[in-house]
């Protein structure tokens, strides 16, 4: 498998889906189970640590010129 630090968010949430719809197969024995779930935890922890930097992201994006910090209503119809 890749290198869980290279995937992007929606890839790596891709594989956490995938490992969800596997888990939840009855036929899957318990060491290939507790694999999937260290894995599936593997991908969480990288999901969260995009979502965070991206909001970092955003929050740097959305300070006036004097630091302060700009509430904005995000309209993303429109920026598409």
């Amino acid at each position: 498998m890749e290198e869980i630090e290279k995937l992007s968010f929606e890839e790596a949430m891709s594989k956490l889906e995938e490992i969800v719809r596997e888990l939840e197969d009855e036929n899957i024995s318990l060491e290939s189970s507790m694999q999937k779930f260290e894995l599936g935890i593997k991908l969480s922890s990288h999901c969260l640590k995009k979502l965070n930097e991206a909001e970092r992201r955003i929050e740097e994006l959305t300070r006036s010129e004097d630091g302060k910090l700009i509430t904005r209503e995000l309209n993303i119809e429109n920026s598409k």
